[in-house]
């Protein structure tokens, strides 16, 4: 029992941490650009999960690489951190966070999707089902029904800005649960090879930003988002999230503890942000979630 206790304080700890993330996003984002931003995050990753192995006594991990391995972690951290946060950010910058936040979610759907082709999985009919429930969420939050003339104004000046928005959030999911499947098939030490990773996409991101010629010393408040960014998001939490499934004595004890997330991120971003949570926002995140918990359950 000592132990669960302990499973569910990490678990916890974590989930507090994952919620307060889409605020970060937003109020970072008024201050940097998404490529800025992810610029000082992923190089803040690098130091923290550098630390971690310290810490661990596994930096001999990284010497012992072969080439196999360097060329995957090279192309996973394409997918993750470069791609996956350049477009998820990009969405952040166009949406609000309760939007972005929301519709970016809905990426175990999009795994179980990819699983088709991919893993050579066949779908039953309840995921079906799960699916499209799902989905009918990611249309009510896409749409926002009841004042969507209202929020086009507000929130998009630029017309087609919107609908890029919502594009590059449920495009986010799909490069994340890309990179869950591939993640999964590499059977190195994860927070050796998240720390490769990582290291790939910071590389990537510093070429993205010299070729770009746009990067200037940004405002302390941009800097500091992006350092909180980098231990709480990509860092630190991660490995909260690691011990909580070590200590649990079943992943379901704590797993579920995750759907507590957006949840609280929609209060945090209502009193940070100050956004008004819209009532079709929380109905699309309860279906997105349900279709998400009856894929669980249809699953074990």
């Amino acid at each position: 029992m000592k132990l669960q206790r302990k499973a569910y304080l990490f678990a916890f700890a974590a989930v507090a941490c994952w919620s307060t993330i889409g605020s970060a996003f937003k109020l970072s984002l008024r201050f940097l650009e998404p490529l800025e931003l992810l610029f000082i995050s992923s190089f803040v990753a690098c130091l923290v999960l550098f630390t971690i192995l310290w810490l661990q006594g596994k930096l001999k991990l990284i010497r012992n690489l072969t080439l196999k391995e360097v060329l995957l972690s090279a192309f996973l951290g394409l997918i993750n951190p470069f791609l996956y946060y350049s477009v998820l950010l990009k969405a952040y910058d166009l949406l609000q966070a309760q939007e972005a936040g929301t519709l970016n979610y809905i990426w175990p759907l999009v795994l179980v999707l990819l699983s088709i082709p991919m893993l050579r999985q066949k779908i039953s009919f309840g995921s079906i089902t799960a699916i499209l429930i799902s989905f009918l969420g990611i249309v009510i939050i896409s749409t926002h029904p009841e004042i969507t003339t209202q929020l086009a104004t507000a929130a998009d000046t630029k017309g087609a800005g919107r609908t890029a928005g919502v594009l590059l959030a449920i495009g986010s999911a799909f490069l994340w649960a890309f990179y869950w499947i591939f993640n999964v098939k590499d059977q190195r030490e994860t927070v050796s090879k998240l720390f490769l990773n990582f290291c790939f996409g910071f590389l990537y991101t510093l070429i993205t930003v010299i070729l770009s010629g746009e990067f200037f010393l940004p405002a302390w408040e941009g800097i500091a988002g992006g350092i909180y960014i980098g231990l709480f998001e990509m860092g630190i939490t991660f490995v909260l999230w690691l011990y909580a499934l070590e200590y649990s004595v079943t992943t379901a004890k704590v797993s579920n503890l995750i759907y507590l997330s957006p949840f609280i991120s929609l209060i945090i971003i209502h009193f940070t942000v100050g956004e008004t949570i819209l009532v079709s926002t929380i109905f699309g995140l309860f279906l997105i979630i349900s279709g998400i918990v009856l894929q669980q359950y249809l699953k074990r």
